[in-house]
């Protein structure tokens, strides 16, 4: 039996999972078994409590603007806790359109304005006639870590004060196609638009996020073992 045990929040799994977003909840399982770990997820969707007590980790996906539009008006109800869960510092990846709504709002396809829940301080306006599409390769200047993945989105984020990009741009359009950023970093919160998913061609990204976990869970203990681990390149 595993000596430690870490939750995963799915955010609207069941709405938010247009490119294989679920990929990254078996990636974050997969890493946590060779550390030693139990993870456990559940599906927090419309009309579901979330409590940021209940919860180590978060997964939040992307989706069509149909999904999209009902997601952002349930989210409010749940903007107190997710703010709460993101200020306590616990770990989260935001794929597309889960990185647009922890914004302050977003354009949708439609050019009304929807309103995020303004946890993080960005938004995103809406190209015309054009997307963003093909692979995708940054480098983060914090850590050197090289990210790979796909984007696939006509969104364009403008990332704000207190945000960081989750890495410049090698290969591939971003954010927005001007800055060479792409994604956010915030507290232990990383957004993206890369789909593939994230996590499972970017292992060193979910080590991170579970090591974070432990940390923050059992901060009397020592992950010198789980921190051991060795975890494929970016791919």
């Amino acid at each position: 039996m595993a000596q430690y045990e870490l939750r995963i929040a799915h955010l609207y799994g069941d709405l938010m999972n247009t490119y294989g977003d679920y990929g990254n909840i078996l990636a974050l399982k997969y890493y946590g078994q060779q550390m030693g770990v139990q993870v456990d997820s559940a599906v927090v969707s419309l009309d579901t409590d979330f409590k940021a007590a209940d919860y180590d980790l978060a997964v939040f996906g992307g989706g069509q603007d149909f999904e999209q539009s009902i997601v952002s008006k349930d989210l409010q109800k749940k903007k107190a806790e997710l703010i709460k869960f993101i200020e306590a510092g616990k770990p989260m990846v935001a794929i597309c359109g889960g990185f647009q709504m922890l914004g302050n709002y977003y354009i949708d396809a439609n050019g009304d304005k929807m309103p995020g829940i303004g946890a993080l301080n960005h938004h995103t306006e809406q190209q015309h006639d054009n997307r963003f599409i093909g692979n995708i390769s940054i480098k983060n200047g914090d850590n050197g870590d090289t990210y790979k993945g796909f984007e696939n989105h006509q969104g364009v984020t403008f990332l704000g004060a207190g945000e960081k990009p989750l890495g410049q741009i090698i290969s591939g359009y971003g954010n927005n196609g001007q800055d060479h950023t792409e994604g956010a970093i915030y507290k232990n919160v990383y957004c993206t638009y890369f789909h593939g998913p994230i996590l499972a061609r970017n292992g060193q990204l979910a080590k991170r996020m579970l090591l974070t976990a432990l940390h923050n869970k059992y901060p009397e203990q020592d992950f010198s073992k789980q921190a051991a681990l060795k975890v494929p390149e970016s791919y």
